[in-house]
């Protein structure tokens, strides 16, 4: 997270966060609720969107979500909803994750991580 202390100046100090922004339509609202059910994840409701917060890793289920709405929902349904994103986003066919951590994302996308000298 980047926040300005001062003008100019920047925390650039590992929040452990990860998030969506949802649309606050019924869908978005049915994903928000199960969503708040779980450890560690804030929910903020705005008139015509809905934050979804968490530490360290976010999942969101779809076959939780389906049952909760009644219909299908997959990884189309997910991105229709979703305007924006923080974080490591990988999609699953059941599921999508969010990683506030770099390295614990990247043991599900096969990427390599490699220590750059300070």
């Amino acid at each position: 997270m980047t926040t300005t202390k001062e003008f100019g100046a920047a925390d650039r100090t590992f929040s452990n966060m990860c998030g969506v922004t949802l649309m606050n339509n019924q869908n978005g609202y049915v994903v928000a609720e199960i969503m708040g059910r779980k450890d560690n994840v804030t929910i903020t409701e705005y008139p015509s969107m809905i934050r979804v917060d968490g530490v360290g890793k976010l999942t969101f289920d779809y076959a939780e979500i389906t049952d909760a709405l009644g219909a299908d929902f997959d990884q189309s349904d997910f991105e229709e909803i979703m305007s924006t994103h923080y974080g490591r986003m990988v999609h699953f066919d059941d599921k999508t994750m969010l990683f506030s951590s770099p390295e614990e994302a990247a043991e599900y996308i096969d990427f390599d991580l490699v220590e750059v000298p300070s």
